[in-house]
């Protein structure tokens, strides 16, 4: 079966309401007029409905002097004016459908902030005129979801092993820590970064997903290539429309983590977070599988903020002149060591190739084996092959010179 969009799904089904519902604004727009103004600005700001910052309720209790418990009392008042607008139980209704579909196809969990990227994706899918910053759209669902909906599905709270969580009701949970334990022991033991496709299949190989395999496997109506897509990398869309659970619950673990690359691992390790300006560079060298000049990765860092602070050029030159896994191959232009680059000029490269070949080789291979190992021109090559005080011709076949 062809794989369809949810919204499409929704309106296939006649269900052209619910398919309104996604517009969130209608949030503010019919509910929030029956709110006095205080009212409705303790939510606007508490919640971020308006501007993607939240404000704390002691920070909205100090703007009205008013205590932070004063504050609590308007906002529970202001939720329970909403619930009892005439048209809340319908609204609510056609958004539960679709809170619904989206949970039954990832098994009945999701983790929080995931739901909300789905919903709020679907909602612009919805509403192609919509006006809004992302992240205030997020948090209109967060909104939704925490006070609307908060009767209709069980919000599971976050420990040791999974962030916070979205289930339909009477949903089980026990098998998600033991997944996520597996997962973790998992890359503790390899030591290594996976692509989501490698750790799903990792997973269906294991005993842990036969033990809980039928909690695992679903209809695979809706299409969420595009709810999750990176311009950066891509993913085997086809496996994880296949296996949104097990996605589902990759995305909920508290100790793994995506990085910008596509790569999952360990939360800690400075393949997935990168903590250090120097963290950063080898990241993008390592992803980029090809020789860098210092500006482009000082471009590539700030373009992707890692965790928001910009990186000046002279700064990463400096890390790179500094950590001998770099090597300068050009001007301004460095590799990873380990790709097999070497540091020395043209001539000392030239005789560390002929060193590891033991024997004479001709131009041609010479000039493939030094380009293979720095940036420079045949020319240059050319060049250093001339210096007869390190290398003997005979023919076409060039040899060490022997002092």
């Amino acid at each position: 079966m062809e794989n369809k969009s949810i919204l499409d799904t929704i309106i296939e089904n006649n269900l052209k309401e619910e398919a309104a519902v996604l517009d969130s604004q209608v949030i503010l727009d019919n509910f929030f007029n029956t709110l006095r103004e205080k009212e409705r600005d303790v939510l606007v700001n508490r919640f971020g409905l308006e501007k993607s910052r939240k404000i704390t309720l002691e920070s909205i209790g100090k703007q009205y002097g008013l205590t932070r418990e004063r504050i609590r009392q308007i906002e529970n008042s202001a939720i329970s004016k909403i619930k009892k607008n005439n048209e809340f139980k319908k609204y609510i209704a056609s958004l539960k459908n679709i809170v619904t579909s989206l949970l039954e196809e990832h098994g009945g969990i999701m983790e929080q902030q995931y739901l909300i990227d789905n919903l709020s994706y679907l909602s612009l899918l919805a509403k192609h005129n919509q006006n809004i910053e992302l992240d205030v759209l997020r948090n209109h669902y967060d909104f939704v979801l925490l006070k609307l909906l908060s009767d209709e599905f069980d919000h599971v709270k976050e420990n040791n092993y999974y962030n916070n969580l979205w289930k339909i009701k009477f949903a089980e949970i026990n098998h998600i820590e033991e997944v996520l334990q597996y997962l973790l022991a998992q890359f503790e033991e390899l030591k290594k970064v996976l692509k989501t496709e490698e750790i799903i299949n990792l997973i269906k190989n294991s005993e842990v997903y036969q033990k809980h395999e039928a909690k695992l496997l679903v209809s695979n109506n809706f299409d969420i290539s595009h709810v999750i897509k990176n311009h950066r990398f891509k993913e085997n869309y086809d496996l994880i429309n296949e296996h949104k659970p097990l996605y589902s619950l990759l995305r909920s673990s508290k100790h793994l983590g995506q990085n910008k690359f596509g790569y999952w691992g360990i939360n800690s390790w400075p393949e997935i977070m990168p903590k250090t300006i120097n963290h950063k560079i080898y990241l993008i060298m390592r992803n980029s599988g090809k020789p860098l000049h210092f500006k482009d990765i000082a471009n590539t860092i700030n373009e992707i903020s890692f965790d928001g602070k910009k990186a000046n050029p002279a700064t990463v030159h400096n890390e790179l002149i500094l950590d001998d896994k770099y090597i300068l191959i050009g001007r301004g232009i460095y590799a990873l060591k380990e790709w097999g680059y070497q540091n020395g000029t043209v001539v000392d490269v030239v005789t560390q190739v002929l060193l590891e070949h033991g024997q004479p080789m001709t131009k041609e291979e010479i000039i493939e084996s030094v380009l293979s190992k720095r940036l420079v021109k045949s020319a240059t090559i050319n060049l250093a092959l001339m210096n007869r005080r390190k290398f003997n011709r005979e023919s076409n076949y060039y040899s060490l010179a022997t002092n």
